[in-house]
């Protein structure tokens, strides 16, 4: 048995977050994973994995062999892809972290496309609103939907981003328009608190700077594809990203307003450690993206 099988084993092990799962996921026997396991720590004199019937943790070696391994393993695996490409041979596993709001949203049928194109890549989607790890946690790159800041990763834009202020037509016959974005303090408003802004949203001022407003309302989600629907059945106004706005605005079912006063300079990206030779599924991956915006007027 060599070496990087038994390492392939553990990272499975960490990643999975137990042998019972790695095993069902990558289709091999829980004793199969522990076997291997357990030799690569007698290979290397020390234990890599606290394990109980109840827990599962890594000693210190465990992590610093982790992130190690991990680099190793995927090297070793960009060097195959680049072969593969030589001859139009691209596949693998993809590994991706994206917010709930980008695979929800029409947007998020570039993942489906790229499935579709590309059968011999497994595209593993792993959807959550926080901001993962990519080394320490695995994956390959993530969608970040954000304003881009300084950061240990690389970043393509595929898409410029920014939000839009909406009622429903209902709420500002009721209400009326609010004469500036101060008057939204006295209005019923949607609260998206999965949004940095929560309750206090932020516009340009008259004389260029930031000011805020802390607005209140009936209803408060954390999820903006809720806060969309909120918006639409006449709840209040509310703050969205424009992929998800755009088709409601453009059939009327809502009004945006203050467009040239809500800050600007966000993005979405594809984002991805530094290493040294990026596999060729990654790159192939992340140029469909960017042609996808393109072709679909997004990018």
């Amino acid at each position: 048995m060599d070496t990087l099988t038994r390492m392939r084993a553990f990272i499975d092990v960490v990643e999975a977050e137990g042998f019972s799962a790695a095993a069902r996921k990558i289709g091999r026997s829980k004793a199969l994973l522990s076997k291997y396991v357990r030799e690569l720590e007698d290979e290397l004199g020390a234990l890599l994995l606290n394990r109980t019937t109840r827990q599962f943790s890594l000693t210190e070696a465990g992590h610093t062999y982790f992130r190690r391994a991990t680099e190793i393993v995927r090297e070793i695996d960009s060097l195959a892809d680049d072969v593969r490409e030589s001859s139009g041979d691209v596949r693998g596993r993809i590994k991706l972290s994206a917010p709930r709001t980008f695979a929800d949203a029409p947007i998020g049928q570039a993942l489906i496309d790229f499935a579709r194109e590309h059968p011999e890549i497994v595209l593993e989607i792993q959807l959550d609103d926080r901001f993962v790890d990519l080394v320490e946690e695995g994956f390959d790159l993530a969608i970040r939907i954000t304003r881009l800041e300084s950061s240990s990763l690389i970043a393509r834009r595929l898409s410029p981003f920014s939000v839009r202020l909406c009622a429903s037509p209902d709420v500002i016959e009721k209400y009326g328009l609010p004469a500036r974005p101060q008057d939204l303090a006295n209005k019923p408003c949607v609260i998206d608190t999965n949004g940095r802004w929560l309750s206090n949203w932020p516009f340009v001022g008259e004389d260029g700077e930031m000011t805020t407003v802390s607005v209140t309302g009936r209803i408060e989600v954390n999820s903006p594809m809720a806060a969309r629907a909120a918006a639409v059945s006449g709840l209040g106004w509310a703050v969205l990203p424009d992929f998800i706005a755009e088709p409601d605005i453009a059939s009327g079912k809502l009004i945006p307003i203050f467009d040239d006063r809500i800050p600007r300079g966000g993005g979405i990206f594809a984002v991805y450690p530094h290493r040294r030779y990026l596999p060729a599924k990654v790159r192939v991956f992340v140029d469909f993206l960017v042609q996808w915006f393109r072709k679909n007027g997004a990018g």
